[in-house]
């Protein structure tokens, strides 16, 4: 019968790091954010990894820069991982 391939919804995640001057440059790393399809905003931001972290503290970069969060990447691969054996 051949392969099926279903495609499911791609959550929005965006790439993230504090400010400067808000950490110092050792924790200024790329987080991955997962956001709200709709609607604002939240007020505090989670990273994939945990890390919370306020949108005022925060610039959006287009990619990951710098630096990446292993814990982001690491986790973020599980979940993917996971989505597409479920």
């Amino acid at each position: 019968m051949g392969n099926v391939i279903h495609a499911q919804p791609a959550e929005l995640v965006a790439v993230i790091r504090l400010r400067r001057g808000v950490v110092g440059e050792r924790r200024r790393v790329s987080h991955l954010v997962p956001l709200p399809a709709e609607g604002p905003i939240p007020s505090e931001l989670t990273a994939v990894c945990g890390e919370v972290i306020a949108p005022a503290q925060a610039e959006v970069l287009n990619g990951v820069c710098g630096m990446p969060c292993e814990a982001c990447l690491a986790r973020q691969a599980r979940r993917q991982y996971g989505a597409l054996t479920a």
